[in-house]
């Protein structure tokens, strides 16, 4: 279910992500003109310009995620990928960097940075937005999309299909034939279960059944 110019590029502060784009790197996501740019791959001294650089790896960081239908990230692996790893040029966004980056991107707006659209996976289950120590950071939600905003996707689904009152698998609501079109399809099921519980807090839906038989009912 359910162009290169020959003019020099321009700064980090001022190029738009959304620029003319360049071949990918073994991989069909669009990247923009920044991602060649080698400065991108150190973040900058300049509390202004570094601010800048951490917004615009934030937007392409989830770009590249909505764009592969990712949800996790994994620094181990994900330094090694093209989103990080620009083979041509021979540049890589550090370990510490990328910290930084995730960091950003786990704070509010209210506190001048990324908007939540992070999260850190602590070893053991736990989650946050913010650890004691750099080494309990190897795996974090990247959030495209935030699970309330999910939850407003899927609520908009259920009425336009006449889905209330109906009792649905999870394995429906990921893989069934009715959502295979649906931009949630395949979605990691715990970002499911993220999502289905901001819809039962508003008493939209009611969660049941066990590991591997769960089910939901829409209201």
């Amino acid at each position: 279910m359910s162009s290169l110019s020959n003019r020099p590029p321009p700064s980090i502060a001022t190029t738009s992500t959304s620029a003319s784009k360049r071949p990918a790197q073994s991989d069909d996501f669009p990247f923009p003109r920044l991602h060649s740019f080698p400065a991108f791959y150190t973040l900058q001294p300049t509390l202004l310009t570094r601010t800048a650089q951490l917004a615009k790896w934030s937007s392409l960081i989830q770009r590249y995620h909505a764009h592969h239908h990712l949800y996790r990230l994994h620094l181990s692996t994900a330094l090694s990928t093209p989103l990080f790893h620009n083979v041509q040029m021979g540049k890589r966004v550090s370990r510490a960097s990328l910290l930084e980056i995730i960091d950003y991107m786990c704070k509010t707006e209210q506190d001048g940075r990324g908007g939540q659209r992070a999260e850190w996976i602590f070893s053991g289950g736990g989650r946050g937005r913010s650890s004691s120590s750099s080494e309990d950071k190897n795996e974090a939600w990247i959030w495209w999309k935030r699970p309330e905003e999910w939850a407003e996707v899927l609520a908009g689904w259920v009425d336009k299909t006449g889905q209330k009152g109906m009792v649905l698998t999870w394995y429906e609501l990921l893989n069934g034939e009715a959502v295979k079109e649906e931009p949630w399809a395949g979605m990691d099921e715990e970002v499911l279960g993220r999502c289905l519980a901001v819809l039962v807090k508003k008493g939209k839906a009611q969660v049941f059944g066990e590991e591997g038989e769960k089910g939901v009912k829409f209201f």
